[in-house]
């Protein structure tokens, strides 16, 4: 009975949290995933505990997880639909220095900490050691590609040697991570077949998205062409093809929107992909994403950090965090032959974790590898490092703002 007005406070404080964010140069996204925050026992069920229960109670959570898988999917294949796999090709040597750099500084730091962490309680019984160093290293290791793209674009750096770069790590690290994530999921409950079913059905769908599936999406566009317009029938098809592969993938374990997000960049750059940018775009971003990230917040108590050892514990993951990411992306980019501006923004823009951050650690909490409190601690690690990358990318295009140097754009370019 409370469904829709959860709806409309969710929409209302995202918006108005984003709105603010806006205004001191962040994201409307980093305002969501704060308003998440502010939403959850973190602040409203601090101030308000029974309000908060009553409008949020806990049997609606399972209608808000649904609803916000449903979301994800969606944006993840909306981001694939922008994926250009010529990026990858043009600077796919340097791409992939920074990339090995960005994956196994941070994966080898996250390692060290589950294992420097055994004694805290912060997983869930029954997962074992090597479980948890998969899983915080993968976690440590993401970065947040939809963002790092959509500055990039909003910047006018797509074409840039920065743009190219950052849009080609940020892609291949990603994707790496996902796997790795894979492997941690199926092997969940000591079954090897799982994690070769994982694995290997990944592989399997993969290929065939690009051999059999790329082809034969081209039939989308050419039915297109020939009525002169992208028809409600033809876009049920683009919906129901992204909930069959979302189920694809995730029947074999290695999560939604993975095969979203390869739907999205198997489809050809036509009327329809352009037609269902425009139809489903407003609407993913608006209204659907801010329930993943209320989600998310609701699960996010950080009254359970509350002992100066637990805060010790955050602002460790949050200074691994930077240096496996941001100081290693930095490093392999200028050892690679980048300039000093080039190699400070890509270090800047992969070392934020943004939603794929919450993605991952949602699946560990709801798969029951983590615990609640590592969950609130890696969630404010996602804040902190998702917070920090428009300041800085700021500060250093201001900086390095000179006409001789390659990819310089004007500061005054504002990222909404």
């Amino acid at each position: 009975m409370r469904f829709f007005l959860q709806l409309a406070v969710i929409l209302a404080v995202c918006r108005g949290v984003g709105l603010l964010a806006r205004q001191v140069g962040q994201p409307q996204v980093v305002g969501e995933m704060i308003a998440g925050v502010l939403l959850g026992p973190s602040l409203f069920g601090l101030l308000a505990p029974g309000l908060q229960a009553w409008v949020f109670p806990r049997e609606s959570m399972g209608i808000l997880y649904a609803i916000s898988q449903v979301g994800i999917a969606l944006y993840m294949f909306l981001v694939g639909m922008e994926f250009e796999l010529g990026i990858v090709r043009r600077r796919f040597r340097s791409a992939a220095a920074v990339s090995v750099a960005g994956m196994l500084v941070p994966f080898a730091l996250g390692c060290a900490l589950a294992l420097g962490l055994a004694g805290l309680s912060l997983f869930a019984p029954g997962v074992s050691t090597i479980e948890r160093m998969l899983f915080l290293g993968a976690a440590m290791s993401i970065t947040a590609f939809p963002m790092l793209a959509r500055i990039i674009y909003e910047r006018g750096l797509a074409n840039t040697p920065l743009g190219t770069l950052a849009l080609a790590a940020g892609s291949i690290d990603d994707a790496a991570a996902w796997c790795i994530l894979a492997v941690v999921l199926a092997s969940f409950g000591n079954e090897p077949s799982l994690a070769l079913l994982a694995i290997g059905g990944g592989v399997i769908y993969s290929v065939g998205m690009v051999v059999l599936g790329r082809p034969a999406l081209r039939l989308l566009d050419v039915a297109a062409q020939r009525s002169g317009q992208v028809s409600d029938g033809l876009f049920s098809v683009v919906l129901m093809l992204v909930m069959l592969c979302s189920w694809i993938t995730d029947s074999i374990g290695i999560y939604a929107v993975f095969g979203a997000f390869v739907l999205g960049a198997m489809m050809p750059r036509g009327p329809v992909s352009r037609a269902t940018t425009e139809r489903l775009g407003p609407l993913v971003t608006s209204f659907m994403v801010p329930l993943f990230f209320v989600y998310s917040g609701l699960n996010t108590q950080i009254g359970l950090v509350d002992t100066p050892l637990l805060w010790a514990v955050t602002l460790l993951v949050v200074l691994a965090a930077c240096l496996g990411k941001g100081v290693a992306c930095w490093a392999a980019a200028r050892l690679s032959g980048s300039s000093a501006y080039e190699a400070l923004g890509l270090g800047v823009l992969m070392n934020a974790r943004g939603m794929m951050e919450l993605i991952i650690l949602n699946i560990g909490l709801e798969r029951g590898i983590i615990t609640p409190t590592l969950f609130t601690v890696m969630v404010m690690m996602a804040i902190v490092t998702t917070l920090m990358t428009v300041p800085i990318f700021n500060l250093i295009s201001r900086r390095y703002q000179q006409p001789a140097d390659a990819g310089a754009v004007p500061a005054s370019s504002a990222v909404s």
